[in-house]
């Protein structure tokens, strides 16, 4: 028999939820628990759908666990070897978009809470789901913007975020933080001329190089223990106007921070201010920060993790702050300890995306188990 982990993970894979549409995901999840008496809220922002899911009210720890319904979408559906939203499952892998990022892992994540709550009835504390359809998108409607009122109401000690951060093996690679992303538009200024009359004119172009090779080269810190240095990359640059016999007035550089938490915008704000000086260039800066950093420094909840993990996979795993950023990030300055567990990366917003069926099987087993070494301890 198909586990039923599978069944409700091809549920969701079924529905066409492209950011921002939820395409009924939360609502099919929110009747399901509402049956076995779990509370619920929803709260819909623009076109954005929200809901927290949980059990529980007495004394004691309170686990969150946090996932999106909303997924990219598939791109040419012809190149798919099964359609992106058939579920199928082959040779005991199962197809489909979504399944890796993250609906499997939201399967796994209700049925563990299931079945603790069916176990623990009464149980300390409480387990909570936290769900969006704006992840993947620019990420302002969500669990940026419904975390606030959430933790209003309900305190919670520790958060996990069902993103698939395992690498080659499930459980392999546990997230304990996230470095923060800064996006920066630099402006050269310079002035437009003729390219055959360049003593009546400044090509910013010219005048940027040495700047942007030191800016390639430049350590803005040294990281630390979880942390790799901050990085800067420049993703774009831009200057002309499109015809070969004018200089540009302008250049305009487009680049992003990836950093630390022993930077932060003003310090790497200084540090960017004080190169462009030193080379002289007439310019302006527009930042727009789209996440802090944030990291996990509970070791009751590491060890908790890294247990469950061995005990379900026998594998040791390791903890980093690789990838990119996640809504954990809107979580975590809430005093929450927030770490990421979930299925394989490796197929994540390609053609056939897809995850192997033992795989979620063992993701719900590890939440399970989470949850009686964090809540019943």
């Amino acid at each position: 028999m198909e586990p039923e982990v599978i069944s409700l993970a091809r549920q969701l894979i079924k529905k066409p939820s492209y950011t921002p549409d939820d395409a009924g995901c939360q609502p099919l999840l929110m009747n399901r628990l509402g049956g076995q008496g779990f509370d619920g809220e929803h709260h819909r922002f623009g076109e954005v759908d929200n809901v927290l899911i949980w059990h529980g009210e007495q004394p004691g720890p309170a686990l969150l666990f946090l996932g999106h319904t909303d997924v990219v979408p598939p791109g040419d559906v012809g190149a798919w070897t099964y359609d992106p939203l058939s579920a199928h499952v082959e040779n005991g892998v199962l197809y489909g978009r979504g399944v890796a990022d993250m609906k499997g892992s939201i399967a796994a994540m209700v049925l563990a809470i299931e079945k603790f709550v069916a176990q623990n009835p009464n149980h300390p504390g409480k387990v909570a789901l936290m769900l969006t359809s704006d992840e993947e998108g620019v990420a302002t409607d969500g669990v940026k913007k419904f975390m606030p009122l959430v933790a209003e109401k309900h305190h919670f000690d520790y958060c996990l975020v069902g993103e698939p951060s395992s690498s080659k093996q499930l459980g392999d690679t546990v997230r304990v933080g996230r470095r923060g992303s800064l996006h920066v538009v630099i402006n050269i200024k310079g002035k437009q001329g003729h390219v055959a009359y360049p003593q009546n004119a400044d090509n910013p172009i010219f005048k940027a190089a040495q700047a942007i090779d030191e800016l390639g080269r430049f350590e803005w810190d040294q990281g630390n223990i979880d942390f790799p240095p901050t990085s800067f990359q420049i993703s774009n640059i831009n200057a002309g106007t499109g015809v070969s016999n004018i200089i540009p007035g302008e250049m305009v550089i487009t680049a992003n921070f990836r950093y630390a938490p022993c930077s932060n915008q003003q310090s790497l704000s200084t540090q960017l201010q004080g190169i462009l000086d030193k080379h002289q260039l007439n310019h302006s800066i527009d930042w727009q920060r789209s996440g802090e950093p944030f990291h996990c420094q509970n070791e009751q909840y590491k060890k908790a993790l890294a247990n469950s993990i061995n005990k379900i996979t026998g594998i040791d795993a390791e903890f980093n702050t690789a990838g990119g950023t996640s809504d954990g990030r809107f979580v975590a300055p809430f005093g929450i300890a927030t770490m990421e567990l979930g299925p394989i990366n490796k197929t994540i917003h390609q053609i056939n995306e897809c995850e192997k069926v033992s795989h979620l099987v063992q993701l719900e087993s590890i939440y399970l188990d989470l949850m009686h070494r964090l809540i019943l301890q």
